[in-house]
Formats: structure tokens, sequence, C-alpha cells
């Protein structure tokens, strides 16, 4: 058991909308990631999925099912947890840092799969 530094591990990588793995607790994972501009628009069919701000500001635009949209602001010390099956699409200031929290099955970009997809087997820990 260790504690771990926050910005210790922030400052290990570079790479924008890349998770690295921190913790693990009772089947969820705790991720760091940094983003700037934005990512695609998915959702997670079972798994809801936490986001707190450390760095910057993120905007998590939300689709419910009747196409209405609503943009959720989030700065420096405030989270929001987008329910399972909701589609969303993160879009981040320049140099955002967040930490997320989610099941060990959550797909990066749920079912979309595009160049900016970091799989499973392929999200490092750090």
């Amino acid at each position: 058991m260790k504690k771990i530094n926050l910005a210790e591990k922030f400052s290990n990588f570079e790479e924008q909308w890349t998770p690295k793995i921190i913790a693990e607790s009772n089947g969820q994972l705790v991720k760091l990631a940094k983003g700037s501009g934005e990512l695609i628009w998915h959702a997670h069919k079972n798994e809801d999925e936490l986001f707190l701000v450390v760095k910057g500001k993120l905007t998590i635009k939300l689709r419910q099912e009747n196409s209405e949209l609503e943009a959720i602001e989030l700065n420096p010390g405030e989270l929001f947890v987008v329910p399972k099956g909701v589609e969303h699409c993160p879009i981040a200031e320049d140099d955002t840092h967040f930490l997320m929290i989610e099941p060990a099955s959550t797909e990066h970009t749920g079912e979309h799969k595009t160049d900016v997809t970091v799989a499973q087997e392929n999200q490092a820990w750090i």
C-alpha cells in the first residue's frame, strides 16, 4: 500500500485522451488523463463514468434520448457522473487534467472505435 501523488503521476505522461491507471478499488479503476480539444461522442452501455477535474476546464456534452443536448462545465475540484447509457462527448481546454473512476470493464470510447480509442489491454498502469 502506497499513497499516490496526483501531480507526480500527471508529470509522468504527455499523451492526450489516453487514460492511465493509477489504482483499483472494488472492481473500479482510478484513471488519470489529460485532454485538449474534443474526444468523440460515445456511451458506456453498462457503466457509469465519474470525471473529476484537477486542472483546467472540462465540458461534457450530453445527448439525451429525446435528442436534447446539455453541457456540463467542470472546473478544478468539480466532478460529474455520466450515467450508463448516456451518450457524451468530453471537450477540454488546453492541458486539462482529470481523474476518472469507472468499472474495469469500461471501454475507452464505448462501442465506437476510432484512431483515438485506447483498448483496455493497452491502458497502462503508471
